[in-house]
């Protein structure tokens, strides 16, 4: 499994930056407080991995928001390809795993 501690570089450049407040609400802020939940969950994306290798975590935020995020790394940086809400089946991992 991937461990991140701070500090932790993240890319946000125009292709992502703000993308998932628009799409879901959710901030960037959030999407990073995330890699810093001490019960996180991270897997391996094997479907969408194709042209680079991709990661799914599940994760709280500092207010208690369980998110579905989706990150590669790049140049030993992380950035965010997608974020969300998590759903009922997600949160049954999560909570059992956690």
């Amino acid at each position: 499994m991937l461990n991140f501690k701070e500090p932790v570089e993240f890319i946000w450049d125009k292709g992502n930056r703000d993308k998932n407040w628009i799409k879901h609400k959710v901030t960037d802020r959030e999407c990073e407080e995330v890699f810093f939940d001490e019960k996180k969950k991270i897997y391996k994306d094997k479907i969408h991995s194709v042209s680079e290798e991709r990661f799914i975590l599940l994760g709280k935020t500092k207010r208690e928001r369980l998110l579905f995020v989706v990150f590669t790394i790049r140049n030993k940086k992380i950035r965010i390809i997608s974020a969300r809400d998590i759903n009922k089946k997600e949160r049954r991992i999560y909570e059992k795993e956690a």
